[in-house]
């Protein structure tokens, strides 16, 4: 039996640029795993099947998850004739822009990658995840990075100090597809500053990084429920440097100097929503 975790990420900056004419819009973000991790645990079986089991009951376990779809690529891919059962621990929230599915799939193809010794490199893990999803790629890397085109185009910057990310998903599930189809990219008033953030994490201070922080698909968001908005407010009245929702959302994330300082919003956010994290950057 083989062990691959599979990271949360969140977005430091997203940027819309503009619709591409394949229907895909054309984004620019800065990306940075978070130390909340799914496991997941892959043992071969005697017969040529794909078998998936999760903690989560309402994960599908068929042809719809991205672990399966990874599982099959490779398979598909490089001949391989053998059976494999994926078992999903689950702890990243579902549908919480957290990218849990990508990051899920991207540890599948590390994973399977060792345990079928394919001897593949990240780059070419990279290449083959970006045939299953969008943030595929930036997944099967982690720490720090730049993402463009549809977001498979990965720029790796240098790894960053450990800052505290305190975590808080309302009890709502945003669909990707619904956000980005409300989305107007021509309307956009207020892009984020991308390299500000590179040099903002250069420098490793966080109320420098806070100040940057910026996401396009926020009001959007915020139209469709008002509650994440809300929830952002109560993050910056309970002491956040800087509050931002992190992919189409519906989790905000707020960055923090002091560990003491992050457990204090943490549990002042109890009371607002089950799903609080305390982790740091990955």
């Amino acid at each position: 039996m083989l062990t691959e975790k599979a990271q949360a990420k969140i977005n430091l900056t997203l940027d819309v640029l503009h619709k591409r004419p394949d229907g895909y819009h054309e984004v620019e973000m800065v990306m940075q795993t978070v130390d909340l991790s799914d496991h997941l645990q892959f043992q071969e079986r005697a017969d040529a099947e794909i078998v998936l089991t999760c903690t989560a009951p309402y994960i599908p376990l068929d042809q719809r998850n991205l672990v399966y779809q990874a599982a099959h690529l490779m398979r598909e891919t490089y001949g391989i004739e053998k059976g494999i059962h994926i078992h999903i621990e689950k702890r990243i929230p579902v549908a919480a822009g957290l990218a849990g599915g990508s990051s899920d799939a991207a540890a599948t193809l590390r994973g399977l990658n060792r345990l079928w010794k394919l001897g593949l490199s990240l780059d070419e893990l990279a290449v083959l995840g970006a045939k299953i999803g969008s943030d595929v790629p930036f997944c099967i890397y982690g720490g720090t990075a730049i993402a463009r085109g549809r977001g498979e185009q990965i720029e790796r910057l240098p790894s960053v100090s450990p800052t505290w990310v305190v975590l808080v998903k309302p009890p709502i599930a945003v669909s990707t597809a619904d956000v980005y189809g409300r989305l107007r990219a021509d309307e956009i008033e207020h892009h984020p500053d991308t390299a500000g953030m590179v040099h903002a994490l250069t420098t490793g201070d966080v109320k420098q990084i806070s100040a940057g922080l910026g996401n396009v698909l926020e009001n959007v968001t915020f139209a469709m429920y008002p509650e994440v908005e809300r929830l952002k407010q109560q993050l910056l009245k309970f002491g956040a440097q800087g509050a931002l929702m992190s992919g189409s959302g519906p989790t905000l994330f707020a960055l923090v100097e002091r560990e003491q300082k992050a457990v204090r919003i943490c549990n002042a956010l109890r009371g607002f929503s089950r799903e609080v994290y305390l982790c740091r950057f990955f």
